[in-house]
Parts: C-alpha cells; sequence; structure tokens
C-alpha cells in the first residue's frame, strides 16, 4: 500500500537541460510590494531591489453579470451559530473591490459568457466566511477537538463540505488516499542533576522519527558560534557521535537541521525557539532525520547551561498505522476551452490536536465559498475542479495521491491541468498577504518554472496593486499542496497569510501585527479556534481566491512571460543558490 511520505526536492522540470538559457537578475532580499501609480516601479520597505521591475502584463476577460447564487436552506444543511459577531467581524474586514477588466480577447475576439472577476470576488462576502469556520469548529467541539484526518470529526467536515455543494447543485465526489499514520504513544525530555530529575516541556515534531520507549540518552552538544545547524559545516568542531544536538530556531527549515544533525551522528535533536514561546514544527519526511522535539527558548537556555557530564534522555515513542482518508471534488459544467481543467484546493483536515480552524479551514472554507457563488454562472473558458484535500497534515498525502494516481492511471487528465491554484492558511491573526513566488522574482528554486506559474502569480499581484493592497513574495518550497503539482510539471501559484515562520519589522510596517512573533501563533494547538482568525486578512485573500479562480478559467490567454522568467537554475554553492534547506514558512 502507498504510505503518505514522499522525499523527493521540489522542482519543476528544468527546460534547459539541453541548451544554454540566460538567467534574469533577481531582487537581493524580501520585499513588501506597493503599487504606485505613476509607471510600473515598486516600492520596497527597507530592501534594494536589484535587477528590472516585470514588465506590464495583459489580462483581459470575459464580461458578464453573474447571477445569485442557490440559497442553502436550513433543512439541508444544521445551522451552527457562529462563534463570534458577524457584524463586528465585518465591520473589520476589508472588502477589496476586484480589477476592471477588458471585455475583449487577447486576439480581438469578444469572449462569450462567464462572470467578471471583480464580480466573483464581491460576491464572497465575509460573514459567510466566517459562518463556514463556526460550522467546522461546532465540528472539531463534537469530536474530541479536531478534525483530523482518518477520524469522525474528518468525516463529519466533508459530509459538511459536500451539503454544501449539494445545495448549490454541484455533484460531488470522493476519492479514497492511503495514509500511514505515526501516532505519538508518549514522549519526554528529562535531565538529572545531582539525583534530581528535571523535565523539560516540550513538542515532538510532525513526523520525526520514533526513540522507542526507553529513548536516547547523551550529552547536549550546539555547534561553534551563532551557527544553527543549518549545514554540516556547523558540527565540524563538535563530536556530536552519539550526542544531543541542541540549535536555535532559524535560518533554514527544521527538515533540514535533523538532516544534518543525522549526517553529523547525533542520536536527536532539540530545537529552541528564538523567541518567546513553546516551538512546535513539522519535518517533511522522516528519511535521513534523527528523532526531534521543540523547545521554548528558555529551556533552550537550560539545556545550553547543563554542567559538563549531564546527560539528556529523548523520548519519543510511536506507533504506525495504515488508516485510510479521502478527497473531496466538485467541479463546475465543461468549459470552452475542452479538456481543459483549473484545478483549486485546499487541506480540509487538521493537526490531531486542534481544531484547525486557521490551519486549514480558512483556505477551505474560500473555495467552499467561491465554489457557491460560482454555481449559477455562465460556462467558463476552462472547466474549474474544486478539491479539499484529506492528510494535509501527514506530509500532503491527499494531494500527493491524486497526482500519483494521474500520473499512473491517466497521465492524459494530468497533462490536461492548466494551473493548480493552492490556498493555505488565509486567516492568521498576526498575518500578511503573501503570495507564491512562482516567477522566482525574491526566492530561487531548483529548475524554472512553467510561463503559466508565472503568469497566475501575477494575476493576483496586478489586482493586489490595483487595489493597494501591499503583498509580499511566499518561498514557492514552503509547505503545501502546490508541491506534488509542481514536481509532477503542473503550473502552479497559491495564496497564504502565513504559518510559524516569522513576521518581520518591515512586514509589521506594512501589515499591522507584532514582529518578531510568528504568522499564526496558534498554528496546530488547541487556540487554533474560530476565535483566532483575523476576518480583514481572510477577506482580502479570500476574495483573490474568487478572483484569481474566475480570471483562470475566463481568460481566453496571457501574455507569454517566458522570456522573464529565470531559465538557468543557479550554480551549486552559490548567493542565489536555495537548496532544500532554505528557510520557509511552514516549517521554521
Amino acid at each position: 500500500m502507498p504510505t503518505a511520505r514522499h522525499s523527493t526536492p521540489l522542482a519543476y522540470p528544468h527546460p534547459c537541460a539541453s541548451h544554454t538559457c540566460a538567467s534574469t537578475p533577481r531582487p537581493a532580499a524580501a520585499a513588501i510590494h506597493k503599487f504606485e501609480p505613476k509607471g510600473l516601479s515598486m516600492s520596497v520597505i527597507g530592501v534594494m531591489v536589484e535587477g528590472p521591475v516585470p514588465i506590464a502584463r495583459l489580462r483581459l476577460f470575459a464580461s458578464q453579470s453573474f447571477a445569485s447564487p442557490v440559497p442553502v436552506s436550513s433543512e439541508e444543511v444544521e445551522p451552527m451559530a457562529p462563534r463570534r459577531s458577524v457584524a463586528a467581524a465585518v465591520a473589520a474586514g476589508a472588502l477589496v473591490v476586484g480589477l476592471t477588466t477588458s471585455p475583449a480577447s487577447a486576439n480581438g475576439d469578444v469572449v462569450a459568457g462567464g462572470p467578471e472577476p471583480r464580480d466573483l470576488a464581491s460576491q464572497v462576502r465575509t460573514d459567510a466566511l466566517l459562518d463556514h469556520l463556526a460550522a467546522l469548529q461546532a465540528v472539531a467541539d463534537a469530536n474530541a477537538g479536531n478534525r483530523a484526518a482518518g477520524t469522525n470529526g474528518y468525516d463529519a467536515t466533508v459530509r459538511y463540505v459536500e451539503r454544501r455543494l449539494a445545495a448549490a447543485g454541484y455533484e460531488t465526489w470522493r476519492q479514497t488516499v492511503p495514509l500511514t499514520v505515526e501516532e505519538t504513544v508518549s514522549s519526554s525530555v528529562e535531565y538529572t542533576i545531582d539525583r534530581t530529575t528535571r523535565v523539560i516541556r516540550h513538542m515532538p515534531m510532525t513526523a520525526s522519527p520514533g526513540t522507542g520507549p526507553d529513548g536516547v540518552t547523551g550529552r547536549v552538544v550546539s555547534p561553534s558560534g551563532r551557527s544553527t545547524g543549518c549545514l554540516p559545516r556547523d558540527w565540524r568542531e563538535a563530536d556530536v557521535s552519539g550526542s544531543i544536538a541542541l540549535v536555535s530556531r532559524g535560518s533554514c527549515t527544521f527538515d533540514a537541521k535533523s538532516r544534518v544533525a543525522a549526517a553529523a551522528g547525533a542520536s536527536a535533536l532539540i530545537v529552541h525557539n528564538s523567541t518567546a514561546g513553546q516551538l512546535n514544527g513539522t519535518l517533511r519526511t522522516s528519511d535521513r532525520h534523527v528523532p526531534t522535539v521543540g523547545v521554548s527558548m528558555d529551556s533552550g537556555r537550560v539545556l545550553a547551561g547543563l554542567p559538563d557530564g549531564a546527560e539528556v534522555t529523548v523520548v519519543v515513542d510511536k506507533v504506525v498505522e495504515e488508516r485510510e482518508t479521502v478527497n473531496l471534488f466538485a467541479e463546475t459544467g465543461s468549459g470552452r476551452a475542452e479538456g481543459v481543467v483549473v484545478v483549486v484546493g485546499a487541506q480540509l483536515d487538521s493537526d490531531p490536536d486542534s481544531p484547525g480552524i486557521n490551519d486549514n479551514a480558512t483556505g477551505s472554507v474560500a473555495i467552499l465559498e467561491t465554489a457557491v457563488q460560482l454555481a449559477e454562472a455562465e460556462p467558463l473558458d476552462r472547466t474549474v475542479r474544486f478539491a479539499w484535500w484529506g492528510g494535509g497534515e501527514l506530509d500532503r498525502a491527499g494531494s500527493q495521491h491524486y497526482v500519483d494516481d494521474l500520473a499512473e492511471t491517466d497521465p492524459e487528465a494530468l497533462e490536461q491541468i492548466d494551473v493548480y491554484l493552492d490556498v493555505r492558511q488565509i486567516g492568521s491573526t498576526n498575518g500578511v498577504v503573501g503570495v507564491y513566488d512562482a516567477d522566482e522574482s525574491t526566492y530561487a528554486m531548483p529548475g524554472a518554472a512553467p510561463s503559466r506559474a508565472a503568469q497566475a502569480e501575477r494575476l493576483i499581484e496586478d489586482r493586489f496593486d490595483a487595489t493597494g493592497q501591499p503583498w509580499v513574495d511566499v518561498p514557492f518550497s514552503a509547505p503545501g499542496d502546490h508541491r506534488p503539482f509542481a514536481r509532477a510539471g503542473v503550473p502552479a501559484a497559491g495564496l497564504t497569510a502565513g504559518a510559524d515562520g516569522t513576521k518581520s519589522p518591515d512586514q509589521a510596517a506594512a501589515f499591522g501585527g507584532t514582529a518578531g512573533l510568528a504568522y499564526d501563533p496558534n498554528q496546530d494547538t488547541v487556540a487554533d479556534d474560530a476565535d483566532n482568525v483575523d476576518p480583514q486578512t481572510l477577506s482580502v485573500l479570500a476574495q483573490s481566491v474568487a478572483h484569481t479562480t474566475v480570471a483562470l478559467a475566463t481568460d481566453p490567454g496571457l501574455v507569454d512571460v517566458r522570456d522573464l522568467l529565470p531559465t538557468e537554475p543557479p550554480a551549486a554553492g552559490s548567493d542565489d543558490a536555495a537548496p532544500d534547506s532554505a528557510e520557509t514558512d511552514g516549517d521554521d
């Protein structure tokens, strides 16, 4: 049976394998982008940008009024009371006006039918989104506080989405997804001094290997200087073999830190936070890792200050079970461009220890409400397939299985996917307006993205520019359900408000919130509930989802911007290289 673990590095198939391609200069660092009406210059807060600013892109869409959606009756979907004042949330939410677009196609022909992107965006209302979130919170409350894949809570979540879609007139279908589920039976971090055992509060990282019930014991070893354990050279001056490696959060992913510690010979890894609060992280796969746990910054200081000879015992006792979950799908009618599909997807399940409202009920309800509002629209140029993925907390099991299954059983259907749009954690309380950097304007990645991915990204960014909404690039290597599609060569784009990455001072100035704290401080905890979602960020990003969905499905073709893309990967070891250890939102 297939498992939910995959370790293939993220990389689009590179188009320059057999010939030389010119590279495009990239910004020196991540930037906050704001639109300036005069010309196409870009305002960057605190960052100097090297290289040209991309030229304008043409976007030409259909023009037609939008029909009202089918109402959902109380008999079809059981009522669930919201957990917050809808009126207050709507007052706080920013309803962003959509782009003004032209009814002409790229070749001058009038495009028939379909709603304008701005029309659909205005139909996605904050109060409806919050009502959906309240309903999913109620599902979690009734099912041991979570909606994890393979549980009754997830099954109830799927049924809720199915009923909403049925009420809007959709036919839905499910796909069974095999899961390899690892559950932590017990865990501990302890040390003994003067015959007194002290316990360190900790969190085993998701997908960490287990130690067995007896755990592993060793002295604590840290890299020299200010190194954070991201590179093999960080451990050259330390005797790591059989020890418990202790590193700070930062500079690269938890995944990379664990693999580097394993290669150095450590028996376990403890990562301490770099800011206040407990650290809870995720590894991408258990291959080539050591057992890894997260602790607070204060606990890290305690462990680093232990006297010589003191030993620490780390226990991560796990069991592995084979289970099943499901993906859920619905789609619009056949588009005029027969055999061309736009897939819009979001993780539907939660962490086992969390209601998972921001992560990722917010993304799920954004595409649900987009689907509901599209229900009675005129046929689009492209079919839109909405996907709610199961097993997202298990290394993106649902989306990976979907792509793998198509590649094996129906490769033509995989080739028919014009673009995939991922929606992830769009209500973070300390969030940003983040756009996956498919065109590598800020973050390099192995292999060049298809031009369609860059076009989809620019559709999103140009709408933000037109409405005066600041935005920031997010590394394309960030965790998300776009990754299986990208590995298969499918153009992919996405939106997020951020996960457990840390907000910078420039981002705090542009988006509000607190610098130095995680974008979503409640991720994978019981506090990730309906009371800890930012309605304004949710509204801005959900309306962008609706706008982008219609734009991708009704646009007869965008200007090819292949010449604007970096088409030659940076040399290994260069400053521009983006190794698998590059720090990404959601990992570290």
